[in-house]
């Protein structure tokens, strides 16, 4: 894969397997939670949300292994490729399976379901919101960026930790005043602050001044 498809692509299929190459656990399950918030409509059993949600915790150390495991087995089998199985996805073990089932399982929920001749397909939002997110989380691998620990001000992760705990985003333009009332300089942290996002928990921005990784 080259920088313009990575920058292009709406599948994040292939885009996967560029990120995994290099990334953290803790970015492959964000990943694999993001995709089943893409079609969180369609989790609609509490048990399903609530595995997502364990998940997520997990991945940021605040929840054990244990908590996953019994989370997704609570979960009903129901259909081969229905909602329930894509939210089994992200609970399982290594990450970096849990990343690519999940994907794999939203694809076939995507390839079987149909709204009818005058909705949009699941595949019109869910697939294309997966890319994005791919590219929210791991930014661009082709273009390393160097974070100064001096933009790591107490604006910028007051900002920064508030939009990750609430999943409320909207405040990444002015992160990107903060980031740059600091100091910052470097065009791809600044634009993808004011960019039109969607962004998702493990956002690369926001965990460079969390410190996260």
């Amino acid at each position: 894969m080259t920088e313009a498809e990575w920058l292009a692509v709406t599948d994040a299929a292939p885009m996967l397997g560029v990120a995994r190459r290099d990334a953290s656990e803790r970015k492959l399950r964000l990943f694999a939670a993001a995709c089943c918030r893409s079609v969180w409509h369609r989790l609609s059993d509490w048990r399903s949300r609530r595995v997502v949600e364990v998940a997520e915790r997990y991945a940021d150390g605040e929840a054990p292994r244990e908590d996953v495991t019994a989370a997704r087995e609570a979960i009903p089998d129901g259909r081969r490729f229905g909602s329930a199985a894509v939210a089994k996805c992200v609970a399982q073990f290594p990450a970096g399976h849990a990343a690519a089932s999940t994907l794999h399982m939203l694809r076939c929920l995507v390839a079987f379901t149909d709204y009818g001749p005058h909705s949009p397909r699941v595949s019109d939002v869910s697939l294309p919101v997966a890319a994005a997110a791919m590219r929210d989380i791991f930014g661009n691998p082709f273009r390393p960026v160097t974070f100064c620990p001096s933009w790591r001000t107490s604006t910028a992760a007051a900002l920064a930790a508030g939009m990750y705990e609430a999943r409320d985003f909207g405040a990444m333009p002015i992160l990107a005043d903060a980031l740059q009332d600091a100091g910052c300089d470097t065009d791809d942290i600044l634009d993808h602050c004011r960019g039109g996002g969607p962004h998702v928990r493990g956002c690369w921005v926001v965990d460079l001044v969390l410190g996260k990784g």
